[in-house]
């Protein structure tokens, strides 16, 4: 079962044969529409998780009014786990912004975040916080999870940064103003065990196959800022890939449309399963609201047993002596 809940402007409209409840909502130019798909009964061996969509700007403030939605919105759809994406608290408006405003992680932008969760009864995974760096010219590119009494149970720093020169598109110096980091991370939560990526990580499959096999990941979490460039081109089929060749669950959530005006985010919240499938997305890829899906454990162990891909992977040694 899978059905999503989305933020519209006023006015437009739902596609599609879905009965939908609509709930105005503040800001007044908003409002709550969900839509839920057919057969609504929750296996035993599953869990609901959430995969936010959004369009964080630079006001810290409007941000977290988003966010507080959002998280309410996925406790009350059951979700024991809600995703936000990349850059979830601050987009800046121009270079260097980020920078500014980027605090430790007990700093108050956090500690907003962490009773959040706590005050809604819900994990939460913070893609891309700006969290304060080595000296003033650096950030980190940070992963947050935090449980549903508001403690930080793990972080994970991006360790692949997004330099790359957009073909038609602007050129982005991630490093510029980004440490990156050095260890790969998982851990143990509601929906399973998590693999924590972020964003530009998705090029880079030796990181899922690292958390899959030698971090025993179950779910892999994907927060992104994806350019509307390289969405188009690649956003589905490397979460898909990432998906099958793991044989976990992806959750990928997203900021979508315009961040500023030089910016512009590739908006597709989604949710696959180990065989590649997509169980759960956001209908709309400019709205802000949430996609929900099962995690469904039998699922996992049944496609890793029938392809028991774990046992036939050759080791590290084989290849460094392979035949070329």
């Amino acid at each position: 079962m899978s059905f999503c809940l989305r933020l519209t402007p006023r006015g437009s409209t739902l596609a599609g044969p879905i009965t939908a409840n609509r709930l105005p909502i503040t800001p007044p130019h908003f409002r709550f529409i969900r839509a839920v798909a057919a057969g609504s009964d929750m296996a035993a061996s599953s869990v609901r998780v959430a995969a936010a969509q959004m369009t964080s700007i630079n006001d810290l403030a409007t941000n977290f009014a988003t966010c507080s939605l959002l998280v309410k919105e996925a406790a009350l759809a059951g979700a024991k786990l809600l995703c936000l994406p990349e850059s979830f608290s601050y987009v800046g408006a121009k270079d260097g912004d980020s920078v500014k405003i980027a605090e430790p992680l007990d700093g108050p932008i956090m500690q907003k975040y962490c009773s959040l969760a706590r005050e809604s009864s819900i994990w939460l995974s913070l893609g891309g916080f700006q969290e304060k760096g080595p000296d003033d010219e650096h950030l980190c590119n940070t992963h947050v999870v935090i449980d549903d009494a508001g403690n930080i149970r793990s972080t994970y720093r991006k360790i692949h940064l997004f330099d790359v020169n957009i073909p038609g598109g602007r050129v982005y110096k991630e490093s510029s103003f980004t440490e990156a980091g050095k260890d790969v991370v998982a851990v143990d939560s509601p929906i399973g065990r998590l693999g924590l990526t972020v964003c530009y990580d998705l090029r880079f499959p030796e990181l899922y196959q690292q958390l899959r096999f030698q971090h025993d990941a179950q779910v892999l979490l994907v927060p992104s800022a994806f350019t509307k460039v390289t969405g188009q081109a690649h956003w589905e089929i490397l979460l898909r890939a990432r998906a099958i060749e793991t044989q976990c669950y992806v959750v990928a959530a997203t900021q979508a449309g315009m961040n500023n005006d030089k910016r512009e985010s590739y908006g597709d919240s989604i949710i696959i399963d180990p065989w590649g499938t997509v169980v759960g997305r956001l209908p709309d890829r400019l709205s802000t609201g949430i996609a929900v899906a099962e995690i469904d454990f039998s699922l996992i162990d049944s496609i890793r047993a029938k392809m028991p891909i774990a046992m036939q992977r050759k080791p590290i040694d084989f290849w460094k002596s392979a035949s070329l």
